[in-house]
């Protein structure tokens, strides 16, 4: 096991109305979908972080794996704690993360990010100059990620202060990194 995959599908979309993870987009759970982006691309293992109804989450989709984040209300820098403190007790020598409302990133996008990828590496997906998801966090930066990460952050203020080492990788000819925030995305996505 290299690469190694995080879906991050622990908040309660407010704005949605539910938890996302729970939403079907095009006759498929996000959740399930996320999961299945990552393995599509060869990630293996992925853990999905649950919070907010994550006993649904689990009884929806239970043929993924679980990782439990008990303080997912303050937000997805908790998540990305959760989800790296359980990467750490694999061989994994870099994480690929994936927000579980944002159906439209695909498996030859995690292909490119990861390509190559080691434990030093930062790496983000690039849509015509902007830099996105998926984003690789090689091991050497999980814990100075875990310990930067505040609030809805997650890893950005890390990623910014060591803008020089990140790698954008153009991926918008393969993936849209659009979010569902209300349920009208989802119904037109």
């Amino acid at each position: 096991m290299e690469i190694a995959g995080l879906v991050l599908a622990a908040g309660a979309g407010r704005r949605y109305g539910m938890p996302k993870a729970l939403v079907a987009h095009r006759g498929v759970l996000l959740v399930r979908h996320t999961a299945a982006v990552l393995s599509d691309a060869g990630v293996t293992p992925a853990f999905v972080v649950v919070g907010a109804q994550a006993a649904r989450v689990r009884a929806a989709a239970p043929e993924l794996t679980y990782v439990a984040n008990p303080d997912w209300a303050t937000g997805m820098a908790s998540s990305l704690r959760a989800g790296l403190a359980a990467l750490a007790a694999t061989a994994a020598r870099a994480a690929v993360v994936l927000l579980v409302d944002m159906p439209g990133v695909a498996p030859d996008a995690v292909r490119a990010v990861t390509a190559g990828a080691g434990p030093d590496s930062l790496i983000m997906g690039g849509y015509d100059g902007r830099r996105s998801h998926p984003v690789v966090l090689g091991r050497d930066h999980w814990a100075g990620v875990a310990a930067s990460a505040t609030g809805d952050h997650g890893a950005r203020d890390y990623l910014r202060r060591h803008a020089a080492r990140v790698r954008v990788v153009p991926v918008g000819h393969l993936a849209d990194d659009a979010d569902l925030d209300v349920p009208s995305a989802a119904s037109h996505a």
